[in-house]
């Protein structure tokens, strides 16, 4: 059954069920007044719609409108798609990441804590980006796997040491900017060779170079993307070669915490890499 929906946001007049994800169910629902909306029922969902609402009104990045958010439901916009990332959507998806990635801030972190898919994420703000990345993202969520029997004692002593030596292999940080933070495919919404739309937010305040990492762990964007991006925000040499896959070591954790499988292997190679 559809999830009920607030008198104020509409009359529902059909609903048809979407494909859900981490525990979420999805409903496109056609109202009487003829808009067409997406709820969203599951738990933690008030902070989505804050990062939602954080991402309309501090960014020109293109989000669902926001007709409703509460723990429990979401409400919002739907937004047309038509398939896959083309070589023109991934360029205009370079620019817009470029303008997202142009809001600075003065410390690294977010004023409140938020979460990358159903998981809590830490944001305590902070001016020193490598003990963030290496407390608040790496080590927080390789600790969180052991405690879950996710990964086993051998990989988290092998991450603990490459965590000790993260000064010497991410160098000096950009300065704090706004990003995404959980940039892959699904979360990227094209259409007629544009980008319509970003969903499913895991915003606070990094290095960009983190959400240019995840964006190509499953191959979310290519050369187009990274050209076009490269044209407006220089990235730095050493990206592509070392601190990309240190970087995706969060994500891959995150997928280790939830899936299991074969995302230990992934952590463990990279670890392996530097170890």
């Amino acid at each position: 059954m559809p999830p009920k929906i607030p008198d104020g946001v509409g009359t529902v007049a059909s609903a048809k069920p979407l494909a859900g994800g981490n525990a979420a169910e999805l409903w496109l629902l056609d109202l009487a007044d003829g808009r067409r909306v997406v709820a969203k029922s599951g738990k933690g969902l008030a902070l989505e719609g804050m990062m939602l609402r954080h991402l309309a009104e501090h960014s020109r990045l293109p989000v669902p409108e926001l007709f409703h958010a509460d723990d429990r439901l979401l409400v919002m916009s739907h937004v047309e798609s038509d398939g896959g990332l083309t070589a023109s959507a991934q360029e205009h998806a370079a620019e817009l990441v470029a303008a997202l990635h142009g809001i600075g801030a003065a410390r690294y972190g977010f004023p409140q804590d938020t979460l990358i898919g159903p998981l809590p994420q830490p944001n305590p703000e902070s001016d020193d980006w490598i003990a963030f990345f290496r407390d608040h993202r790496l080590m927080h969520m390789a600790r969180k796997a052991l405690d879950e029997r996710r990964i086993d004692g051998a990989l988290m002593a092998a991450i603990e040491r490459l965590a000790a030596r993260l000064p010497d292999l991410i160098g000096e940080p950009a300065p704090p900017s706004l990003i995404h933070g959980d940039l892959w495919g699904g979360n990227v919404l094209a259409f007629r060779g544009r980008v319509a739309g970003f969903i499913d937010p895991a915003i606070h305040h990094a290095d960009p170079e983190i959400e240019l990492a995840f964006s190509t762990l499953f191959g979310t964007f290519g050369e187009p993307f990274f050209r076009r991006y490269h044209e407006l925000r220089p990235i730095r040499p050493g990206f592509f070669e070392v601190r990309r896959d240190l970087y995706n070591l969060y994500p891959l954790l995150v997928h280790v915490r939830l899936f299991g499988g074969s995302y230990r292997g992934q952590v463990a190679r990279i670890v392996n890499r530097f170890g």
